[in-house]
């Protein structure tokens, strides 16, 4: 299968020109067989909710952040004590909602100990405890929805402008200062060591990071 039959290519390339396609009209199966089709290793990350698909081509500052809100996610675990089982990008499919998600970043934290390390029935296990969402070329807000179905119960969502934190609530996600996972982080702190990252390197970052949550645990 190649993605023609869904859009003719000369449709399709306009899309990409924020790194961003939206498909609407796609059949569940078609987006299964475009999964299948593209395989695990690859760079762009497909979204699908009730008939819409996304793809996204993240670049490299997209990562870059990622990675570092990773890292500190890590290493808050580390610092505070807390179990972690991470899960990146993974595939989180259901069809009987009609959605399908695949996060920046996703963790088990507070739920780390009802999952397996290798093997996620996301008909039976929980949803992550926290989400990344990158925005920097689109827009994470049907993803929200989807996160929303999966009762994913917080999202670090960064973009131009800085992250924010949310919290999923009854009637969808509110935002909030603090993390409730990590109560001692808001997204001023978070804002903060973003900066910090433009001018010193990984690991300088995670060991001023160490330092601040050991001072606020003194």
């Amino acid at each position: 299968m190649t993605i023609s039959p869904i859009l003719p290519q000369k449709e399709i390339a306009p899309l990409f020109a924020s790194n961003t396609a939206i498909l609407p009209n796609i059949s569940w199966q078609t987006y299964e067989a475009l999964l299948n089709e593209m395989g695990e290793h690859r760079t762009a990350r497909l979204a699908y909710y009730h008939e819409v698909l996304e793809i996204r081509m993240p670049l490299e500052l997209h990562e870059a952040i990622n990675r570092i809100l990773e890292r500190l996610i890590i290493t808050l675990t580390e610092e505070l004590g807390l179990s972690i089982k991470s899960f990146g990008s993974t595939t989180f499919n259901r069809k009987d909602l009609a959605v399908g998600v695949e996060p920046d970043s996703c963790f088990y934290i507070q739920n780390a100990h009802l999952v397996r390390r290798f093997k996620i029935d996301i008909y039976n296990d929980p949803a992550p405890d926290l989400v990344v969402e990158v925005d920097l070329y689109s827009s994470s807000d049907r993803r929200f929805s989807i996160y929303q179905q999966l009762g994913v119960a917080e999202i670090w969502r960064y973009n131009k402008t800085g992250i924010k934190i949310y919290a999923l609530q009854s009637d969808g996600y509110l935002e909030q200062e603090s993390s409730s996972t990590f109560p001692i982080i808001s997204s001023a702190i978070l804002d903060a060591f973003l900066q910090q990252a433009e001018s010193i390197d990984d690991n300088q970052l995670i060991r001023s990071f160490r330092d601040w949550i050991q001072q606020q645990l003194d």
